[in-house]
């Protein structure tokens, strides 16, 4: 399969170690709708944000070794911060196709605070890497960038999603964690930095209040997607699929993933 001229029916890869990326997913359909896509989720190795930096590496590396040999996919999308802020170098030197990776929003975040005071909600292992260091000095280093470690948030979405209640233990939790922290209280924006969280945007917004804005990089990641792909034929010739590693808790998942056109659910 050639990179300019794949075949019609290869698929965008889209992973990610939970359904944090149908976040993503959502956005993608919104600007490529006849683009098939297959689903993956690593939900046998969630949640990443509680593995070491090694550990992530090397398993995002395998399995997406694995996929791509497998799926043949035009483009691979990583729609995961954590994965993404760790692992994204060491893909793209073992796969010959394009890899589209996903980054903290602190760029358009700086650009829509008022106050100049911007949270950053995202798992343990993202907001503590050097990435996020070089983003927040490239983009912010005139604001004040606030971080607080919210892995308590994965399990909130990936329990919306099954039809389950929001802990609203796990919401107050992560507002007070960067409300808490010096200035937190003029925090007018938020950087949504993991693919799950956008996900909770309406239990997020209600507990912070009116004045606090969201963003993440969804929208960005499809746009990118759309201009690597632009000029190429799509034929969905079978349903999309979703995979995963793991068979737990796929039965609760299913409305949530044919509601998004993946049809075929197997485990990978």
């Amino acid at each position: 399969m050639s990179q300019t001229t794949p075949d019609p029916a290869a698929p965008i890869l889209m992973f990610d170690s939970g359904v944090g990326g149908l976040s993503v997913l959502d956005a993608l359909r919104g600007v490529l709708p006849q683009a098939p896509v297959i689903y993956a989720a690593d939900n046998a190795g969630l949640p990443y944000g509680e593995k070491t930096e090694a550990q992530i590496a090397a398993r995002v590396s395998g399995l997406l070794g694995r996929m791509t040999e497998r799926l043949r996919p035009r483009l691979v999308c990583i729609a995961c911060n954590t994965a993404s802020t760790i692992a994204l170098a060491s893909v793209r030197e073992v796969l010959e196709v394009p890899i589209v990776g996903t980054v903290p929003a602190i760029k358009p975040a700086a650009a829509m605070t008022r106050s100049g005071v911007i949270g950053l909600l995202g798992t343990q292992a993202t907001i503590r890497q050097a990435y996020v260091d070089r983003l927040e000095h490239e983009f912010a280093r005139d604001h004040r960038l606030i971080r607080y470690g919210a892995p308590e948030l994965v399990g909130a979405a990936e329990a919306k999603l099954r039809g389950e209640p929001v802990d609203p233990a796990a919401i107050a939790s992560a507002i007070n964690g960067l409300r808490a922290q010096p200035d937190g209280d003029r925090i007018d924006t938020v950087v949504l930095a993991c693919t799950h969280f956008p996900l909770l945007t309406a239990e997020l917004g209600a507990a912070f209040g009116p004045d606090v804005r969201f963003i993440d990089g969804a929208q960005g990641i499809a746009r990118r997607i759309a201009f690597l792909t632009q000029g190429q034929t799509f034929a969905r010739t079978r349903s999309d699929q979703a995979l995963f590693t793991g068979a737990q808790g796929i039965d609760a998942l299913t409305p949530a993933l044919r509601l998004r056109g993946l049809e075929q659910i197997e485990v990978f």
